[in-house]
């Protein structure tokens, strides 16, 4: 199996973080707040991109968007457009302060890691039953289901559990017990089914290998030493102010809400969704995993060894091109490239992860509009979370459409003809700047 070269990152969580290994601004002097080395030669305008998000705040698609570039060791241009709603009033979108709900980068940033701690520091084997780490999994047909299967989301287990269902559970300990009796609907190990149950079960086994809940390990193992400030799952009340609004429930804005029905239920932690952070947190993550595991500066310590990075990151099922490609924990680029959001522009050793895209863009990371809240079956639209290797290009904040603006359109329904243009534009500027990823693995140190 060829490993994966993490060498390239883009991270797009309610906003934009793009890590491209063949490019700077021209114009932007590199910004050396988060990594060091000498920047790349100039080979497109940030002007072009400036034009692009703001036509996309124009179109009605997002109220604002935060876009950060960096190449291998150098952080090259960060910029906050637009505000977090479409009130005139509404604070502006910003790298360092505003605050997004990650929804399923939280599998890759808090739970994925996670595992990888665990599985390096020889707690956890990824060939072990699940119900070796959690004893409660013994529903009928569950007894094979490894670790590794989880990771690679080849359980067998549904994608979730329906909002019809959620909505007849009570409480979090309820819809515990009713995950811990699923059983999987096809054989283990038959084939791809990206599902949040997986992850939840991932939360699971380090809460019960740790003896402490995912949020509490997390912080102290992870975000702590990589200096993710204010990477966190349940935000407190006093930073809501300042955390973009995923959508309406009642007619007011969900800030600093998980935008997930089994995460809200389980109280905002979960290993499927639940964190929230700032761009230049994810930026931070993202330096981490491309450098093979090594703290950003100025720590720059090692907190993952390189080959655990490389284990975790390689493409590790082969179901045929009709199939989803996984890594561990995961998303990688499928045999053929032909099911994959990000398009038949990157090599082998790409990988990423998505939220379930509900609305697909005319540009390599789809966008989707996520449940507007808890309970609330009205969906608006833009992109939830997207998280994609050597993508070259941007999704925004876009959730919050219709809030303080009830006559802005809700952009997510195929049927805006001017998000449908302005997507089709960004994806043709893209690629006349002539990005493509390299065809031989190259490893950034």
């Amino acid at each position: 199996m060829r490993s994966a070269d993490p060498r390239r990152m883009v991270l797009t969580a309610l906003l934009v973080l793009l890590q491209t290994g063949s490019a700077t601004m021209a114009g932007s002097p590199p910004v050396r707040t988060l990594e060091a080395g000498p920047p790349a030669r100039a080979t497109f305008d940030a002007a072009t991109f400036d034009a692009l998000v703001q036509e996309g705040i124009h179109a009605g698609a997002y109220p604002g968007a935060v876009l950060i570039v960096g190449r291998h060791d150098t952080l090259l241009f960060a910029k906050g457009y637009g505000h977090l709603t479409w009130a005139r009033t509404s604070p502006a979108a910003d790298p360092e302060s505003t605050l997004y709900d990650l929804a399923s980068l939280t599998k890759v940033i808090a739970t994925t890691t996670a595992l990888m701690l665990l599985v390096e520091r020889g707690q956890v084997r990824l060939d072990a039953p699940v119900a070796t780490y959690v004893p409660a999994f013994n529903a009928a047909g569950t007894s094979a289901i490894t670790v590794r299967q989880l990771l690679t989301h080849t359980s067998g287990l549904r994608a979730d559990i329906p909002d019809a269902e959620l909505k007849a559970i009570p409480d979090s300990a309820a819809l515990m017990a009713r995950v811990l009796r699923e059983t999987p609907r096809v054989a283990p190990g038959s084939r791809v089914i990206y599902s949040d149950l997986n992850a939840i079960l991932l939360g699971e086994v380090v809460r019960h290998v740790t003896r402490e809940p995912l949020d509490v390990f997390a912080t102290r193992e992870i975000f702590d030493p990589l200096g993710l400030r204010e990477t966190m799952f349940r935000p407190p009340a006093r930073l809501r102010p300042r955390i973009a609004p995923t959508g309406v429930w009642h007619g007011l804005s969900i800030a600093g809400v998980v935008n997930d029905g089994s995460a809200f239920r389980l109280r905002g932690v979960s290993g499927n969704a639940g964190l929230f952070a700032p761009a230049l947190d994810v930026a931070r993550f993202a330096q981490f995993v491309m450098r093979g595991g090594t703290c950003p500066p100025p720590d720059g310590r090692r907190l993952l060894r390189s080959e655990t990075v490389r284990l975790f990151t390689a493409k590790a099922t082969d179901f045929g091109p009709k199939s989803e490609a996984r890594a561990l924990g995961w998303q990688a680029v499928p045999t053929g490239e032909s099911v994959s959001s990000a398009g038949t522009l990157f090599g082998p050793h790409t990988f990423g992860h998505t939220d379930q895209p509900r609305v697909r863009a005319a540009c390599p990371p789809a966008v989707h509009g996520p449940q507007a809240g808890p309970g609330c079956r009205r969906r608006c639209g833009g992109p939830g979370v997207r998280c994609v290797l050597s993508v070259p290009l941007s999704s925004t904040t876009a959730n919050a459409a219709s809030v303080d603006n009830p006559s802005r359109p809700c952009a997510g329904g195929t049927g805006n003809s001017d998000l449908s243009r302005s997507r089709f534009r960004i994806r043709r500027a893209w690629r006349r700047s002539g990005f493509r990823s390299p065809r031989s693995p190259r490893r950034c140190t």
